[in-house]
């Protein structure tokens, strides 16, 4: 008898992989715990700059549109306290929300020209912003789940 045809014809078991043993709603509770926190770090990042460096920049584009300067200091919130409430998972829509609104204004006053350009290396030339206004919409959409400061069941997550 040939062992080597049979070996061959023997139904093999799947091989464990450590994420099967998770179940599915474990999973889609981390990559929502994922794409928050990746996201949120990340624009929490643009704000801490601009504590540093000031709005005066978006206060002068804000004034050349017609637009009282003051409202430059919004972006705080939209770059400071939305991304911490995204970490932490609080009112985690309505804060991913903010940064959404957030990028589309800077989309309108800084980043139209370049809306349809592309770089030398043929990606878009606003690949970061697109990452922080889409993944912010994601966090909308998904909301923060159950790996959070407001659980599963927190209001506005």
């Amino acid at each position: 008898m040939n062992t080597q045809a049979t070996a061959a014809n023997t139904p093999r078991a799947p091989i464990a992989s450590p994420l099967s043993a998770l179940s599915p709603s474990t999973l889609d509770d981390s990559g929502k715990l994922l794409i928050r926190v990746t996201v949120g770090f990340l624009v929490l990042l643009h704000g801490i700059f601009k504590i540093s460096a000031g709005v005066g920049f978006i206060a002068g584009m804000l004034a050349k549109s017609g637009l009282p300067g003051g409202i430059a200091y919004l972006v705080y919130v939209g770059e400071i306290v939305a991304p911490l409430l995204m970490i932490a998972g609080l009112y985690t829509r309505a804060a991913a929300g903010v940064v959404v609104i957030n990028m589309l204004v800077a989309f309108g006053l800084v980043h139209m020209a370049d809306l349809f350009a592309m770089t030398k290396q043929g990606g878009w030339a606003l690949e970061l912003q697109g990452l922080y206004l889409f993944g912010a919409l994601t966090v909308v959409l998904l909301g923060a789940g159950r790996f959070s400061l407001g659980g599963i069941k927190g209001r506005w997550n």
